[in-house]
Order: structure tokens, then sequence, then C-alpha cells
């Protein structure tokens, strides 16, 4: 019989209860309902509820369940609906018409919330671990290639020669916000909603903001209705892990492009590459092409989530169930994707000279030529032009802009003069740019440890260290 079947007259359908059933993925929320299970349980005894010998048998009941879910010895029930029911119904099997006492002034509404909450605050504390794991790696991947040349790219088109080490730090920087939108999402979360009972709140005393430091929130909900009713800080997550997959996806189209015969400038180790069934020489990228497919996966759950919310009224709504899978999914794929990003840079080869070579092709050097000029006392657009048609006849003859003759540049303009040879090549390039941001070395390696110093502070922020983030 259902804990809540007093009200009706017939058992419910099997088509519905099947239907109506949560517990074969939301089973994964144990650990958080029984955390609030414990928390709650103390309360109603300090409010006077529960007698000590009452909350000690819920609590002993209570762990005891823990240590068997844990243990693989815990059947769940599909008549229970959901993780909260199979916990009391397994807690009152176990310790009789006590367990009854423990849903005192809670409903299930606040106790799902609840234990959302305390779900993707633990994962989003284990995403940031990995996350920085990631970067830290790519800084120092970063640090060992400032002296590296490669062509800067757009529109996917030879643009200026880059250090690799710069082209990695832009990564890092966007990994950098995307940890603090994890960290502001953590924040926003962090407060119960235990004790909003179904909307209205309860009749009880309740010690909410006890219950809330102890669970580690930073406070509780303000508002009844709201604190069940909404799920803005999952989409919240969700649209932040979008963000983060948009940049491994565009990181691993980069690398599938690297890996390229045509690019060669990265060769991936075996361990994280795959072959074909029927060609024998193929060394192909899955990894990176799963990362970027997967990204679409966390799209659709946010969009998915986002219409299931869109039009419910106030409070509580069954469509919210739905909330869930989305949830665990992006969690889910989110995590491998950055286990597996982390050992596929450390482990891939750098082809230096492939990338050294690409960065002297495609007239990198072009726009230098031109500030050439301007440093000369020619206006920037003629200086444009100049070199343009200069571009035109090396492009029409197979030849590189430092190849010209200095006689040759002169018919273009009698401003060019010797000290132009030390001005073009692919390392003067590089090294010109020495400004905060800038692709120079000396700025790339300042990055760099800005960069570190802004992952140490963000560290704090997913230890409880630092709630202000």
């Amino acid at each position: 019989m259902k804990l809540w079947a007093g009200r009706f007259a017939k058992e419910t359908d099997n088509l519905v209860n099947d239907f109506h059933s949560s517990i074969s993925f939301d089973q994964r929320l144990f650990r958080e309902d029984i955390a609030g299970s414990l928390a709650h349980a103390a309360m109603l005894r300090r409010i006077g509820v529960l007698s000590e010998e009452e909350e000690r048998l819920l609590c002993q009941g209570l762990e005891e369940i823990l240590l068997d879910i844990t243990e693989g010895r815990v059947t769940w029930a599909d008549e229970a609906e959901d993780i909260h029911m199979n916990i009391e119904k397994l807690l009152t099997e176990r310790i009789g018409d006590i367990g009854k006492k423990l849903h005192t002034g809670r409903s299930r509404n606040d106790q799902v919330a609840l234990d959302l909450r305390l779900y993707l605050r633990r994962e989003i504390d284990t995403i940031a671990g990995l996350l920085l794991v990631l970067t830290n790696s790519m800084l120092t991947l970063a640090e060992r290639h400032t002296l590296t040349w490669m062509p800067g790219y757009t529109h996917l088109q030879k643009a200026q020669p880059v250090s690799f080490g710069h082209h990695l730090v832009a990564y890092t920087q966007m990994f950098s916000r995307d940890l603090d939108r994890l960290a502001d999402t953590r924040r926003r979360l962090n407060v119960s909603p235990l004790g909003s009972g179904a909307l209205a709140g309860t009749p009880y005393a309740l010690d909410r903001a006890g219950v809330a430091e102890e669970l580690g929130f930073a406070g509780v909900t303000l508002n009844s209705m709201d604190g069940v009713s909404d799920r803005d800080f999952a989409v919240e997550f969700i649209a932040a892990a979008s963000l983060l997959m948009m940049h491994l996806s565009r990181l691993s189209e980069e690398i599938i492009l690297w890996s390229t015969n045509e690019f060669g400038f990265i060769t991936l180790d075996d361990a994280y590459a795959t072959g074909s069934s029927i060609m024998p020489q193929k060394k192909n990228p899955d990894v990176a092409e799963l990362v970027r497919g997967k990204t679409g996966r966390v799209y659709g759950n946010l969009v998915g989530l986002l219409t299931v919310m869109k039009g419910l009224p106030l409070a509580y709504n069954k469509d919210m169930q739905e909330d869930k899978e989305s949830v665990f999914d992006t969690v889910d794929t989110l995590k491998k994707c950055l286990l597996v990003m982390s050992p596929m840079l450390e482990t891939m080869t750098v082809n230096k000279e492939a990338m050294n070579q690409g960065a002297r092709q495609g007239y990198t050097n072009a726009t230098d030529l031109a500030d050439y000029l301007v440093g000369k006392g020619i206006p920037f657009r003629n200086a444009h032009e100049i070199i343009g048609k200069l571009v035109l006849v090396c492009d029409q003859e197979n030849r590189l802009l430092e190849n010209l003759t200095l006689e040759e540049l002169r018919q273009a303009s009698p401003v060019f003069d010797w000290d132009i040879y030390e001005q073009i090549s692919v390392e003067a390039c590089v090294r010109k740019r020495n400004h905060v941001g800038g692709t120079g070395p000396e700025q790339v390696s300042r990055s760099i440890e800005s960069t570190r110093m802004i992952l140490e502070k963000m560290s704090k922020c997913f230890t409880g260290v630092n709630e202000s983030c």
C-alpha cells in the first residue's frame, strides 16, 4: 500500500505505476536524501517532536540503510515511486512506526529540492576539480611552448604568427571563466529549501537555519513557494555546463584539425586514438570527436529543462520530475569529457617544425610589413594597399614576402631599407607583441603565472574555504 493511499478507493493502475515511478534514476540521490533526513531528525528532536531515543533509532536506521545501499544490499521497490519513499519504506520496515514520524514537518516537494541542491553542490565541486586539473595541464603545456611558433587564424585562414603557448593560454582564460560561472552557480544554489513543506511552510516551529548550517548551506530560501517550485539553479548549472562544453568542443575541433595530415601540428598518443575496421592506415581522433558530439547532448538537456519549466504555474508540478535525468546526464557527460581531455593533451606530441613551417606560410608577416611602413610615416591605409599588392605578386609567383629583394620592395615604396628583414621573421613578429595579452613570450609567461594565481584562488570556492566566490 502506498504511503499516500489513504484518500484513494482503488489501487493505481500498473501502467501508471511504471509511468509515474522515478526510482530507476533518482536512486542516485540516496546519499543526499539520507543526509537531509539525518539533519531533519536531529532538528525534530531539538524542537521536541522526537525523543532522544526516537532520534537515535531513526538515525541508526538511516545509517544502516546508507551502508546497505552503498554495499549493494538494497532492492528498490517501484511501487514506492521514488528515492524518498523507498528510504522511508525501508526505515519503517526496520524500526517500526517510529519511522513514520520522520516525515513530520516536511514534504517530498522540499525534500527533493534539498536533495538536488546537495547533489549539484557536490558534483559542481567534483567538476571544478577536474576542470582545474585540465586547465593546469594546459598551462604546463603552454609553458613548454612559449617559443614554439605557429600560424594564428581568422576565418580559418592564416592571419598572423603566434606562439603555441599563447594559443593554449586562450583556452585557459575560457576555462577560468567557466570556473567562475560554476562558483557563481554553486553560491546561488547553496541555500536550503527544507522547511518549505509542500508549498506553504509548516505549522511546526522548525529550526530551518540549524538544519541548513548542519548541511553546509549558507542560508535558507525566503519563500516557501519559491523553495519548492523553481529549478533555476539546475537550469543555471546546465547553462554553465553548456558553455564549458562549447569551449571543450572548440578545443576538440582544433585537435582534430591539427592532427590531420594537412596540418600535422600534433600527433595523438595511440592510447587516445582509434583505428578503422577497413583502412589499416587510419588513426582517428575519436576522443576529440566524441567530446565535440556530446556538446549537443548537453545543449539538448538545457533546452529540454527550460521547456519543461517555462509554463508551470506555482507551486510544485509533476513535470518537474523531468529535471533529474537532464541534470544527471549533464553531470555524467561533463565529467567523462573532462576526465579524458587532460591525459589526451598531456600525451600528445607537438610537432614544432610543422607548426613553424606553417607560420612561415600564408603571408602571416604581411601586417608587420604594413606596420614597418607606418613607422616610416606612411598612413596605415596606404601601407595596407602597398603590402596587399606585394602579397598579390608573391601569390602569383609562389614566393614569400621575406624573399623579395630590397630592390623589389623599394619599387613598392622607397622607404624600405635593410632593417625590414630583421622585423618580418616569424620570431620577430611574435616577439614584438610584448604587451599585456600579447603573444610575446614574456607576456605569455606572465599570463601563465597570473592564471595560475587565479586558479589557486578559484579552487577555494569549491572547498568551502571562500563562500563569497
